[in-house]
């Protein structure tokens, strides 16, 4: 008689903030990952500022007999975080877990149809695109790899019919959102939209809002949009593969 495999779990790590909105927009897209994915289970630990603590999940899973888990960083870049403090955090991990961490969300395809999700929820439509600029704005970071990243993006965004887009960074790096809206201006797009690509809110999405106060369309942030629940799947089962194949499953 076979006994049932037993999926890994999934602990989705987020910064966290002092803001109660960033809290309650990552706890409203776990929620969606779970509804999608009934039989998983689904933990949120955070690094700073909210509890529980991600090391405090992880203790609570292995007193509960669980033995596999991946990690996922829930952050859109491959910055200090996910080099760095992620992996400190994991290898503090009670030693009966084995543990595999997840990529970054993006890049992703599903990540640009959740950008332009929020910019039609916004008031843009389709028919909009070929006149529309659009600032991509992010976060920011002090990582070349994760500045090189957004650039990319941007560059593939526009080639998918936008009249043009502009990276930007609410911090440690240049243009900021209202320099970029100003350029688009400048190069004649009858419209600009900023498009935040970031997941929850607080002190930096704040300041992205901020900073697209000459723009004529502000999304959302992307929060629990369906497409970044099935990021996060994808992330977890990429990960989770190589574990099964070493038990021939």
């Amino acid at each position: 008689m076979h006994r049932k495999r037993v999926l890994p779990a999934l602990v989705v790590i987020a910064h966290g903030s002092r803001d109660p909105r960033h809290a309650a927009t990552v706890y409203a897209l776990v929620r969606r990952v779970r509804s999608l994915r009934p039989g998983l289970r689904v933990e949120t630990g955070f690094l700073d500022f909210n509890v529980p603590s991600v090391h405090g999940v992880l203790q609570s899973l292995a007193a509960d007999g669980v033995r596999d888990v991946v990690a996922l960083p829930l952050l859109l870049t491959r910055a200090f975080h996910a080099k760095a403090d992620i992996p400190a955090v994991l290898r503090d991990a009670p030693p009966q877990l084995r543990i595999r961490q997840a990529e970054v969300l993006g890049p992703s395809p599903l990540l640009l149809s959740a950008l332009e999700r929020r910019l039609y929820e916004a008031g843009l439509s389709p028919a909009d695109k070929s006149s529309t600029g659009v600032v991509l704005a992010s976060a920011g970071s002090s990582d070349p790899e994760a500045i090189a990243v957004i650039a990319d993006i941007a560059r593939e965004w526009r080639r998918t019919g936008w009249c043009a887009v502009r990276p930007a960074f609410a911090s440690a790096s240049l243009p900021r959102t209202e320099d970029a809206v100003r350029e688009l201006r400048a190069l004649g797009c009858a419209r600009v939209a900023v498009a935040p690509y970031v997941l929850a809110p607080g002190f930096l999405p704040d300041r992205i809002a901020r900073g697209a106060a000459g723009a004529d369309v502000l999304a959302d942030v992307l929060g629990p949009a369906p497409e970044v629940a099935r990021v996060l799947l994808e992330r977890y089962e990429t990960a989770r593969t190589p574990a099964l194949a070493a038990l021939g499953a």
